[in-house]
């Protein structure tokens, strides 16, 4: 009788125990109360501008300050892990999460405003193609803060001269002004691909 209620004991610890151990390991595999990384963080931006280019709630203006302070905060977020042989104090965490914040916030107001872009034909596939293929290579790992930067300030400056086409024709592109634009993208596009494949990493915040 005694050895029949040990064996119970025992099935019952190996009914029980896997389920308990699945379940710990899925809730802090996907913890919705654990707070997102620096590195998650700018992958989500990256994405919701991308988001906004395609939807037309961004417009080429919008995009490019968004790009610009993105941008800067990939420079800043450079600046912390040099001074800290790669790695981000606890304050440095703490002040680029409450920059994110600010720029979050923009991103929304940004995309819930009055003015829309209209325009969704190839120039605008791949601004968000290239937007996100950079938030891929924020999110691998194979962009560093410092190339992230460096490809956030070209999207920005073909943003701007986007921008600038556009109010000098009405709000259009002339077959010149996108034939201009596509060949400054492939030349970003390459930089894209060669930045994520030099075997530079972004050390873990």
């Amino acid at each position: 009788m005694k050895s029949r209620l040990i064996l119970s004991g025992a099935a019952l610890v190996a009914l029980f125990v896997p389920a308990a151990f699945a379940q710990s390991t899925d809730s802090s595999a996907s913890d919705p109360a654990k707070p997102p990384t620096i590195q998650q963080r700018k992958e989500n931006q990256q994405n919701r501008i991308a988001q906004g280019i395609q939807s037309g709630q961004l417009t080429p203006g919008e995009t490019k300050n968004l790009e610009t302070k993105e941008a800067g905060l990939n420079k800043e977020e450079r600046t912390m892990r040099s001074e800290d042989d790669g790695h981000l104090t606890s304050a440095d965490r703490e002040k680029l999460n409450n920059q994110q914040n600010h720029l979050s916030n923009q991103i929304y107001d940004d995309k819930h405003n009055a003015r829309t872009d209209n325009f969704k034909g190839e120039v605008g596939a791949r601004q968000e193609n290239q937007q996100d293929r950079i938030a891929q290579g924020v999110k691998s790992g194979q962009l560093t803060p410092g190339e992230t930067a460096k490809l956030e300030k070209q999207q920005q400056g073909i943003n701007r001269e986007v921008n600038g086409m556009r109010e000098e024709n009405g709000g259009k592109l002339t077959k010149g002004d996108k034939a201009l634009v596509n060949k400054q993208q492939n030349q970003a596009s390459k930089n894209i691909y060669n930045k994520k494949h030099n075997g530079a990493r972004t050390k873990a915040a």
